[in-house]
């Protein structure tokens, strides 16, 4: 297998280099054609490698397969999009992706402010001909082994119509070449299931997916049936697509501590019974958990960007690190690039 160069932005997310050092050394253990660039202030994040296993640390650099590239401030989460990417010179979130541009990785990794990151990728790395603006994806798990592919996810808060159709086809066309989906089912988000549901543009964009041949459309999909497997593509404007997806979220974390029982330490029976249902919810209920699928891929970008979630924690950083693994190995980008012109709308 060919050799994998990932730039992490290192300073971005609540955690910074005290998440993103140790799922970075993570993940050179676990992939051995690895390479990765660490963006960030130097300082700070020899501060946190010093805590890793100082041998192989130290055999990754000589290897050079860890590398520390200096940044001179950082995007903070709040800042204005616009402020940001005008100030962004300097920024570890600029120089990250700064190095996918120049050839020298192959796609960045940033837990950072959404908008700022959004707009920087679609200034320095361009959008593929034919996608208006780029969009936030994720595989989402669902009942039955299957997964099901959700956009937007939270790049683009207003949508019309044609974008919608744009990511009902990005989608598609990662079904098919991520899932090995040879007719992927795409549906778009609704508030019910009747043909006059739902606001103009997602009608709109429904008549224009139904004349496709091109495209599976299946009609209209509601909110309670994101984790049933109803559908391999679920299409939605961004606002809606990040409400649903925290939502969604904080729920099956709900779901997954509340078995973690509160017992009484004179009672032996009552805990072997709570570890006994937390193994039992783990082994069942387990790849339901947020941290396993961390990691939206900015879809329609002329090269790969994963957006982390900015609380991620060590194994979802590296989940992340992952999912910017598996675009590179598939070629997301050129496949997505090559099957636009017959798939997209004629124009008139």
């Amino acid at each position: 297998m060919d050799n994998l160069t990932i730039a992490l932005d290192a300073m971005s997310g609540d955690f910074g280099p005290r998440v993103i050092v140790p799922a970075a050394i993570q993940a050179l253990n676990c992939y051995p054609n690895l390479s990765i660039f660490l963006v960030g202030d130097p300082t700070e994040i020899n501060l946190f490698l010093s805590k890793e296993n100082a041998k192989f640390v130290k055999q990754y650099q000589q290897d050079h397969r860890l590398t520390l590239i200096e940044s001179t401030s950082v995007i903070a989460n709040d800042m204005k999009p616009a402020y940001a990417i005008r100030h962004s010179h300097g920024s570890s979130m600029r120089i990250a992706l700064e190095l996918v541009k120049n050839n020298q990785a192959q796609a960045c990794v940033s837990a950072g402010n959404t908008g700022a990151l959004m707009g920087l990728s679609k200034l320095l790395l361009h959008a593929l001909v034919g996608i208006d603006r780029p969009a936030l994806v994720a595989i989402i798990p669902a009942l039955n082994n299957q997964n099901t592919v959700v956009l937007d996810l939270g790049a683009n808060a207003q949508c019309d119509s044609d974008m919608l159709v744009q990511f009902a086809i990005m989608g598609q066309i990662l079904a098919k070449t991520v899932l090995k989906i040879d007719h992927p089912r795409v549906a778009l988000l609704n508030i019910g299931e009747e043909d006059t549901k739902g606001l103009d543009k997602i009608r709109a964009a429904a008549a224009i997916l139904k004349s496709n041949d091109n495209i599976n459309y299946i009609g209209y999909l509601e909110g309670n049936e994101l984790l049933t497997g109803k559908t391999d593509v679920l299409v939605c404007d961004g606002f809606v697509g990040n409400v649903t997806l925290k939502t969604v979220e904080g729920l099956l974390k709900i779901f997954m501590s509340s078995f973690k029982l509160s017992i009484g330490h004179n009672s032996l029976l009552m805990k072997l019974l709570s570890k006994w249902l937390q193994r039992k919810v783990s082994k069942n209920f387990g790849y339901l958990d947020p941290g396993r699928y961390n990691g939206a891929c900015l879809l329609g970008l002329q090269s790969i960007v994963i957006k982390s979630h900015g609380s991620a924690n060590q194994k979802s950083f590296f989940a992340a690190i992952e999912q910017a693994i598996l675009a590179i190995q598939t070629n997301i980008p050129e496949k997505i690039a090559s099957s636009l012109s017959s798939v997209l709308p004629k124009s008139e």
